[in-house]
């Protein structure tokens, strides 16, 4: 904000300049002032306070997602421990309780609050994360532990991926919405780093530091949900016109100049999903559904048993063991490339910065393929050298491309129908693991070579479609949002 002061002093040493009455001449006008502009520049520190407020929403269920995360990498073979033996039943468990929770909160959010899907995700997750700490030796209840925090998790991610898209502003959309990437990515970190630094003893179990560490991000978690603040969208579809306001003010602020214009158009999204029926809106919704039904798989394809099985076999013989710095450096790059991207979403858009990360990926995916074409590389430690380097920089590159398709989500859907797809599409992923881990573990001599391939080569063919398809939805509102995904070609890349 640029303020303008018009400053005057006197000229001639004159005590005023104002007009004195001569008692014959009549007024006698002085010497005119002289004015001199004074700019001052301000800051508007209501914005970031603002901001901040916005960010809250994304930040109440962060450690939520970062325990996911080191239940992710714990199904996809992170789990080195000998307590227990990591059956197939005991990998998918967690996807499949992800798969569930999924179905459950697409099923129930347009007709309850967001909070109350936060809460008891997390005290599921927290019952998990208990039966860890006081069973880690006992199979069945570990094993009915991981169906628990996954339907926690679950009934978290769909209610969130809508959530953070409909209180965020233009602006800030694509920082909210990789919140869920990024927590995720940490608690990757946290899983892969402490399952193959920490040694078992009497005294503490992995599965008990699992636990332990679940323990303390659920409660976390649950008190910083006192943080979430309600959709304005979710009270204007019950005609709760006042406390959709009040929730606006909130997040906007009730000082902020543009907070009717914000108003007017979230009204108007809102009355546009009115004037059309379920069938009308589920017809728009099949091009976006088939867009981001492939784009979230693609995100199954960036951290799967396949990729770990493969880092912790070649670092074992180069290295002689896993606990050393590659794994390390593995574990902590993808979270380094989530937030690059998350600094990057709103300033130089989704598109672009994230197929640059989806090319590197196939190209990555491919040489490691290269690399496994003989079955008998898997003993020459010149190539195994090769596969986890070339396995370090795919997930740094996994995490550059992730975080938008939270971001996308929460944007390509009309109003009514978002939580049945974005439902949909979250356990589509969901399968894809599923399906990685029954395949590696029935795979043959060969399976690395043939995954590797197969997966890279699809990853090329997406890179190809999504450049076509995929739409740059930066600072745009969700309905000018919603509007580019129906359409079939999006060229532009800014």
């Amino acid at each position: 904000m640029t303020i303008t002061y018009d400053t005057r002093c006197p000229e001639d040493n004159q005590q005023n300049n104002f007009n004195i009455k001569d008692s014959e001449e009549g007024y006698t006008p002085k010497a005119q002032p002289t004015m001199q502009n004074v700019n001052v520049t301000m800051g508007n520190p209501g914005s970031m306070r603002q901001f901040n407020k916005q960010l809250n929403v994304a930040s109440a269920v962060f450690f939520l997602f970062v325990y996911g995360g080191m239940d992710l990498a714990h199904s996809a073979g992170w789990n080195q421990t000998l307590n227990t033996k990591a059956s197939q039943q005991f990998k998918c468990s967690w996807f499949i309780g992800v798969l569930g929770g999924s179905v459950l909160s697409s099923l129930l959010m347009s007709f309850l609050p967001k909070l109350p899907f936060y809460v008891l995700g997390g005290l599921l997750q927290l019952t998990g994360a208990i039966i860890f700490t006081c069973a880690p030796f006992n199979y069945a209840l570990l094993l009915a532990a991981r169906y628990v925090a996954g339907a926690g998790i679950g009934l978290i991610t769909v209610p969130f991926l809508i959530h953070s898209a409909e209180v965020a502003t233009d602006k800030y959309r694509g920082v909210s919405g990789a919140m869920e990437q990024c927590g995720l990515a940490l608690g990757i970190a946290i899983q892969v780093i402490y399952d193959t630094q920490w040694v078992d003893d009497e005294e503490a179990s992995v599965n008990e530091v699992h636990g332990i560490i679940g323990i303390v991000l659920s409660v976390l978690g649950l008190g910083m949900t006192t943080l979430s603040i309600e959709s304005p969208i979710f009270h204007l579809r019950r005609n709760q016109e006042e406390m959709a306001r009040e929730c606006h003010e909130k997040l906007l602020g009730s000082f902020n100049p543009f907070v009717d214009q914000a108003f007017e158009e979230t009204t108007l999204y809102v009355a546009e999903s009115r004037e059309r029926t379920i069938l009308q809106e589920l017809l728009v919704s099949v091009l976006p559904f088939i867009k981001m039904l492939f784009y979230r798989g693609f995100v199954a394809f960036s951290f799967s048993l396949p990729l770990s099985a493969s880092l912790i076999a070649s670092t074992k013989l180069t290295e002689g063991e896993i606990s050393c710095w590659p794994v390390t450096v593995w574990g902590l790059v993808r979270l380094l490339g989530a937030l690059v991207a998350q600094g990057f979403l709103d300033k130089v858009g989704r598109k672009l910065f994230s197929l640059v990360g989806l090319l590197c990926m196939a190209i990555l995916m491919l040489c490691m393929a290269v690399s496994y074409d003989d079955p008998a590389n898997t003993l020459v430690t010149f190539y195994m050298y090769q596969v986890w380097r070339l396995g370090v920089a795919f997930q740094a590159f996994a995490g550059v491309f992730v975080c938008s398709s939270s971001v996308y989500l929460g944007e390509a859907f009309p109003l009514r129908v978002k939580p049945l797809l974005v439902g949909y599409i979250v356990g589509f992923e969901q399968t894809i693991h599923i399906i990685d881990i029954v395949g590696y573990n029935k795979g043959s001599v060969d399976f690395f070579y043939r995954y590797y391939l197969t997966v890279g080569i699809i990853l090329m063919l997406g890179v190809i479609f999504f450049a076509v398809v995929m739409p740059e939805t930066k600072k745009l509102t969700l309905r000018e949002a919603g509007r580019r995904f129906q359409r079939l070609f999006n060229i532009r890349f800014f």
